[in-house]
């Protein structure tokens, strides 16, 4: 089964290295990974998209907690509803006819053009990973020439966070 990990860390160097290589030497697999910084400039969310049965990702979860600069882990996928969306940037073809049909799989898809060359089109488009794969798979027959993807952020539903995250200090002006 496919699981999402929420994973707050201190934001050190190192960090990212040490958690891929605990996937790495016990055999595990990522299939997605964004690292950014929280609202506490010191710490970092991760997500992590991997599979595995319950036992595997308890594994896993265990794993992170030993990590010294791994302050929590959140199984999102098993806390209930929550979200993911995923960036892709989709570089394709657009000569003569095919740019029309580009321009209109985009409005379907509710993306936007970023970039335009005489050759090409490049668009951007936010979704859930369904969503990415549908107009990547439109925009294969006119001919894809780059792909970029962010890999899925997630967060849970509603009033719930995962916490551990400060406000920065306000400044009185």
């Amino acid at each position: 089964m496919r699981h999402t990990l929420s994973v707050l860390v201190e934001n050190e160097f190192g960090v990212l290295a040490r958690i891929a290589g605990m996937f790495s030497a016990r055999g595990y697999n990522i299939e997605s990974l964004t690292v950014a910084e929280t609202l506490d400039p010191t710490v970092s969310r991760m997500t992590i998209i991997t599979r595995g049965s319950d036992q595997i990702i308890e594994q896993i979860t265990k794993q992170l907690h030993r990590l010294v600069n791994v302050l929590k882990v959140v199984d999102v996928t098993e806390e209930g509803d929550h979200i993911t969306r995923e960036l892709v940037l989709i570089k394709v073809n657009a000569d003569g006819e095919a740019r029309a049909e580009v321009l209109r799989l985009v409005e379907i898809f509710r993306g936007r053009v970023v970039d335009v060359s005489p050759r090409t089109l490049t668009v951007e488009v936010t979704g859930t990973e369904d969503k990415i794969k549908a107009i990547i798979d439109l925009m294969m027959p006119l001919g894809i020439k780059e792909i970029a993807r962010s890999g899925q952020v997630a967060m849970a539903r509603g009033a719930k966070t995962l916490g551990g995250e400060r406000k920065p200090a306000r400044t009185e002006g």
